[in-house]
């Protein structure tokens, strides 16, 4: 992998103000609860997860580019690990590797070791089609499509459903041209 930048994710991590953990899960817990008996479909729920965490993600990315003096992208295999290895270590304290890359470099896995997000959590058998962070889905989604990366955020594994890791697939659907709203030769 080529250097990330000036910054790692640790030193981010170190040097952001935090909230406390707990806090954190349980605020979010009684997030998803609340969608659960406030639109009392899994599947509403879990659109409504991935939009606000599609919102949030177009706002994050402002204070990831401010805080972690990382240069622009050459392409999306070094967006993906510079999500895995600095943005969420900067936003939650893990850090996530990049695997299962297609031929053409536009599709692949972000694994996370940890989650944060589900301690404290176990989903009951009558909420099994929940993607309980599905807001982790829409906060990337949100934040590449900010610098011009339209793309697709899938669960592939959650621990919560018995698999053995949190696996996110990130598809590259197509590269948005930057516009600007006019011309500097007038």
């Amino acid at each position: 992998m080529p250097p990330v930048g000036p910054r790692s994710g640790d030193a981010i991590f170190a040097n952001i103000e935090r909230v406390n953990a707990e806090l954190f899960t349980l605020t979010y817990g009684a997030i998803v609860r609340q969608l659960l008996t406030d639109l009392e479909e899994v599947e509403e729920v879990n659109k409504q997860l991935d939009q606000m965490g599609y919102n949030i993600g177009i706002r994050l990315i402002d204070e990831f580019l401010a805080k972690s003096s990382v240069s622009r992208c050459v392409d999306f295999k070094e967006t993906a690990e510079v999500i895995a290895k600095v943005g969420f270590k900067m936003f939650l304290g893990v850090t996530a590797s990049v695997t299962n890359w297609d031929a053409d470099g536009t599709c692949c896995s972000i694994v996370l070791e940890d989650n944060p997000l589900v301690d404290f959590v176990e989903l009951p058998d009558t909420y099994q089609g929940l993607y309980y962070c599905n807001i982790l889905s829409g906060v990337i989604r949100g934040a590449l499509e900010m610098v011009s990366m339209k793309t697709e955020v899938t669960w592939l594994r959650d621990m919560l459903r018995g698999d053995d890791a949190y696996e996110l697939q990130v598809k590259l659907l197509k590269q948005v041209p930057e516009e600007y709203p006019y011309k500097d030769d007038e």
